[in-house]
């Protein structure tokens, strides 16, 4: 549930405690001195690159001169930042904490040129996918990397699943990732998530030419106001992947959307295109 979301709680702390120190006048310097540590570690608590122990916020806390109700309030915080996401279990996914946030997102707008983003993905085409890009991956981490895929993809079956958007190049429908069979098969879990509401597709012909996204993939994530959490752009590379939450590249990402869409092709010519890309996999 998101109430209980471990990357959501975290998130939360590093906002209120960022508010704390600002209310109270002080740098993120000016808290390392004081609690003989170094800015890096204030900061990344902060902006929730790392898991808060309770050491350091009752120490915080302690600083900030909070009333005993809010220090309990934030040491439950940190006590839930701590908890472990189903997808912790996967420690060779490196996907922490992005499938916490994907869990918990609103909106999700993805583009890619490559692949069928992961949350439509069946499960032989994802275990192509994967193998594709690690060849020399054992068959316990691959099987791994499926079920957790596969598990990702019940957040789209959730009463309150996000409005969820693709943005895909054609050259994805035409290249065959586990042969014929496996590609019909993926196509029809597209067209089927169509029809069930899951998710807006739209295909960006090769005769458009040149578009606006230079990235491969990205993900813009968007979250309720409610739940204080601004929006991010993930970008998965190979070795390191990236957060973008400045609002300057928030802006420049949402930007690159607007324009994908206005070369894409419209949802009911993408989903054509996609049905006819199945069946001539089918070769009928």
């Amino acid at each position: 549930m998101p109430g209980t979301n471990p990357t959501l709680r975290q998130r939360e702390l590093g906002i209120r405690l960022r508010e704390l120190r600002n209310e109270r006048g002080l740098t993120v310097e000016d808290v390392a001195e004081k609690l003989l540590c170094s800015a890096t570690k204030i900061s990344r608590l902060e902006t929730a690159a790392r898991r808060p122990s309770l050491r350091d916020v009752r120490d915080l806390c302690a600083l900030y001169d909070v009333d005993e109700s809010t220090s309990a309030e934030f040491m439950t915080l940190a006590r839930e930042a701590r908890e472990q996401g189903w997808w912790t279990k996967y420690s060779d996914l490196r996907l922490d904490p992005y499938i916490g946030l994907e869990q918990v997102a609103k909106s999700i707008t993805t583009y890619t040129m490559y692949y069928i983003p992961a949350l439509l993905q069946t499960e032989d085409y994802a275990r192509a996918i994967i193998k594709g890009i690690a060849a020399r991956i054992t068959p316990e981490i691959l099987q791994q990397r499926v079920e957790a895929r596969l598990r990702r993809q019940l957040l789209l079956k959730d009463e309150n699943r996000p409005r969820y958007r693709v943005l895909l190049d054609e050259g994805v429908l035409r290249r065959p990732v586990g042969g014929p069979i496996v590609m019909a098969a993926q196509l029809e879990r597209v067209l089927q998530a169509e029809r069930e509401g899951q998710v807006t597709f739209q295909v960006i012909p090769f005769d458009i030419g040149a578009h606006a996204s230079a990235d491969v993939h990205f993900v813009l994530l968007e979250f309720a106001e409610e739940s204080n959490l601004s929006p991010v752009v993930f970008i998965e590379g190979l070795a390191v992947h990236q957060y973008l939450e400045r609002k300057d590249d928030v802006a420049r990402y949402r930007e690159a959307v607007e324009l994908l869409r206005d070369s894409a092709l419209s949802p009911r010519d993408s989903i054509q295109l996609v049905d006819e890309a199945r069946r001539a996999y089918l070769g009928s």
